[in-house]
């Protein structure tokens, strides 16, 4: 169904992704210079990534909540409130246990963003392809940003960075205010209660939940090693891995742009197009595992893997009650966070332990449990069509 503004609120949509990829993408490039502000070390510092990761999961398990109660604009003018504050904060150099605190603010403002916005598009048609350009989007700021910071750090202290965040993003709250209706999804008069535990019960939600973790812990995992994977073990210079690294990450971003309209005009569902995508995944491990064209091969599983958190978002709709669709998707989306952490970690303990060899094995057996859990999810939409 839609509504007047539906185009433009797809637009900011878009605008919204990039400005969380930027903020997601500058935080590597300003760590060193906060390491020497605060006088901390690497592991002290690293204590923001988990009350980060803490805040995106909370965002995700109450955003059906949020959603019921506000309604998709208000509920985005939350989100960015929330972390305009946080940003705030951070910009004002406050002691270093502030800041960490201020980042589990940071990272629940940005899970609402990411989890309402993957709501309004799941709900609109060609799902699919909305939700593919949106995440697609955030790669594009992901790939912006720590170019931004860098370039920011070389005439102005780090938190120049977070004031030009949470500028943006006050700016951004206001233009949801002025798009977005104060409802677009129908609602019933009476409230829906119990919406989270019956979506942690519902064996389609499990299993996207598992899908989106262990998919997680494949993209960041291979993106966080693969530079190191590269230098010791098929031995490349030091800039052809770079290059390799950069390929990666530009190839998932173009994957979200590309697959899913080819796909549509081959005639490929959804369902049926992420399988493909996973048989992509795990044909490309065995490539870079065996040594064929390796630095073709980690563009090539980026874009295989770029299309899989979008459409999982996007099939949801098919297989859940409408009612459960946004509690889902905001589980879903914090959840994946889990596998962001851990498959990456035992990723490098694993490299420590046994050598970077171990790094593509790895990546296959992920890639495989990947592909099995998609098929046993989607089997319903892979199923032909009877008349």
């Amino acid at each position: 169904m839609g509504f007047p503004g539906m185009r433009s609120s797809i637009y900011l949509s878009y605008a919204a992704f990039v400005l969380v990829g930027i903020g997601a993408a500058v935080g590597g490039v300003l760590l060193p210079a906060q390491i020497a502000d605060y006088g901390v070390d690497k592991a002290l510092i690293g204590l923001g990534f988990f009350t980060n990761s803490a805040g995106f999961l909370l965002a995700g398990l109450t955003n059906g909540a949020l959603i019921e109660r506000l309604g998709l604009r208000l509920a985005l003018v939350a989100g960015s409130g929330v972390f305009v504050l946080a940003a705030v904060v951070t910009a004002a150099r406050p002691s270093f246990w502030v800041l960490i605190v201020a980042q589990g603010f940071c990272g629940y403002g940005v899970g609402v963003l990411e989890s309402v916005l993957n709501v309004h598009l799941a709900a609109l048609p060609d799902a699919a392809t909305l939700l593919n350009r949106l995440h697609a989007f955030f790669g594009v700021g992901a790939l912006a940003g720590p170019a931004i910071a860098a370039l920011t750090l070389t005439y102005a202290p780090w938190t120049v960075v977070w004031w030009g965040l949470a500028v943006a993003t006050a700016l951004m709250g206001v233009a949801f205010y002025a798009t977005f209706p104060k409802r677009v999804v129908q609602e019933k008069e009476e409230k829906q209660r119990g919406l989270l535990p019956e979506a942690l019960r519902s064996r389609t939600v499990l299993l996207a939940s598992v899908f989106l973790t262990v998919y997680l812990g494949v993209e960041i995992g291979v993106g966080n090693w693969a530079y190191s994977y590269l230098r010791e073990v098929n031995l490349e210079s030091h800039l052809i891995a770079g290059y390799a690294v950069s390929g990666y990450w530009a190839g998932l971003t173009a994957g979200r742009f590309v697959i899913s309209p080819i796909a549509g005009r081959l005639g490929l569902t959804p369902a049926r197009t992420t399988l493909w995508c996973c048989v992509g995944v795990a044909a490309c491990t065995v490539l870079i595992w065996l040594g064929v064209v390796p630095v073709a091969g980690f563009v090539l599983l980026g874009f295989f893997l770029g299309p899989l958190f979008p459409t999982t978002m996007a099939i949801l709709p098919e297989l859940l009650p409408a009612r459960l669709v946004p509690t889902a998707i905001g589980v879903l989306n914090g959840g994946s966070v889990i596998g962001g952490s851990l498959l990456p970690w035992t990723a490098g303990a694993l490299g420590q332990g046994v050598g970077m060899q171990a790094l593509m094995p790895f990546a296959l057996v992920l890639a495989l449990v990947q592909l099995a859990v998609w098929y046993y999810l989607s089997a319903p939409s892979l199923a032909p069509r009877t008349k």
